[in-house]
């Protein structure tokens, strides 16, 4: 692919509100994980909370997109000085041909979800349900639109874990094709009762601040987050990283498990490979998806050796983040960007011990180098696999 400029970004995280709150935690081997405090939900786990959303709600012409979801998208947008960065965009290209797409799981449904608990004793709901702005999942890319002022292509993509990974491949694809000149891509998932559950029914949470890749891992820490990217195909001033190339897979081995070989992933990696036109050596560093279950953490290593063999230095930042879900693939790839400009190795916070079975070079102390070019992996359930190569300009 023709490589694309990344002009902007912004994200909103566990560790804080902006790109140096979040970069600084993981720099410094913080985390933002706490004892699950969500609602009642009452599951013993770690969870990964955006402080303030609850007092923020959207007003005025905004009100009827009111939802955790979409406060978090808000919320998102007004860091780092990203609507500015899109202004410009729009203002150098016409509102038409800048895209949006975006990556979630959760969308508006814990609207949904207090609904149905607000009920009154017939069981009629207490209030009539928004379906089409909280919880049907183009909410959030309608409601980003509008508030940045765009008008060209816009979508949602929904693929579990991958969501706001794909997008980047979608975007890239679009520009490619001559639909748009300039892509906003992002991911938003916000904590609901669904995730909570449904993953402690999977018996996946973890009791402790997940630990990827270490022999005693027990699990993943949910968290919640939004992230922007804006690409761009020929900005006024070429940036100093690039998105240089994507590579997606569909295994389809199981609802909920990896392939049990990583064949998928794989593929995906080696696909980002052929599509930036570079070499397994050429990758300096891998962000993993690196969940903390014993099942996609082992699936991972063996993808990662068979694509990159042993030596490439690899690690999870979701210690420091927890998983974003739908919002995870765009929030490590603006991780992967400041590694390459920080010239920074994350370790993997919380793990002690690597898996003894394990054979790629997972980080578990931080440390400098030179990082010319990051892989960013984001795996979902049903095999839908994304990798994402960011770097210099060749």
């Amino acid at each position: 692919m023709t490589p694309l400029s990344i002009t902007g970004m912004a994200v909103v995280t566990s560790l804080g509100r902006g790109l140096a709150a979040t970069w600084e935690g993981v720099r410094a081997g913080r985390h933002g994980l706490r004892p699950n405090d969500f609602e009642d939900a009452g599951i013993p786990t770690w969870i990964g909370r955006v402080e303030g959303i609850e007092s923020e709600p959207l007003a005025g012409s905004w009100a009827e997109y009111d939802c955790r979801n979409n406060r978090l998208a808000w919320l998102g947008l007004r860091q780092d000085g990203f609507d500015e960065v899109v202004e410009r965009a729009r203002g150098r290209y016409g509102a038409n041909r800048v895209a949006v797409l975006m990556g979630t799981t959760t969308s508006g449904i814990l609207e949904t979800e207090l609904a149905y608990r607000r009920r009154d004793a017939m069981g009629a709901f207490r209030e009539p349900l928004r379906y089409a702005h909280t919880q049907n999942l183009f909410s959030v890319t309608d409601f980003v639109r509008r508030r940045l002022g765009v008008a060209g292509p816009a979508l949602s993509i929904s693929t579990a874990c991958s969501s706001s990974a794909k997008v980047f491949a979608s975007a890239a694809r679009l520009i490619t094709a001559g639909c748009c000149d300039a892509a906003v891509v992002g991911g938003v998932d916000s904590l609901c009762f669904m995730t909570l559950y449904g993953f402690a029914s999977l018996d996946l949470l973890s009791p402790e601040p997940c630990r990827p890749c270490d022999v005693d891992r027990s699990g993943l820490s949910i968290s919640e987050a939004a992230g922007f990217v804006l690409l761009e195909r020929d900005a006024d001033d070429r940036a100093d990283v690039a998105f240089l190339g994507y590579g997606e897979s569909s295994d389809a081995h199981h609802m909920s498990s990896p392939h049990p070989e990583g064949r998928g992933a794989a593929d995906a990696m080696a696909g980002a490979l052929r599509s930036a036109g570079l070499r397994a050596g050429d990758i300096d560093y891998v962000n993993l998806h690196g969940t903390g279950t014993l099942a996609n953490d082992r699936a991972e290593d063996l993808a990662v050796c068979r694509t990159l063999g042993e030596a490439t230095p690899c690690s999870s930042t979701k210690g420091a983040t927890g998983h974003a879900l739908g919002a995870a693939g765009v929030t490590e790839a603006i991780l992967a960007v400041q590694c390459i400009r920080q010239g920074f190795l994350p370790g993997t916070q919380h793990t002690r011990r690597i898996d003894p079975t394990f054979r790629s070079r997972v980080l578990l102390q931080s440390r400098r180098g030179l990082v010319r070019r990051v892989m960013s992996n984001s795996f979902g359930f049903g095999g839908n696999n994304c990798s994402l190569i960011f770097g210099g300009w060749p």
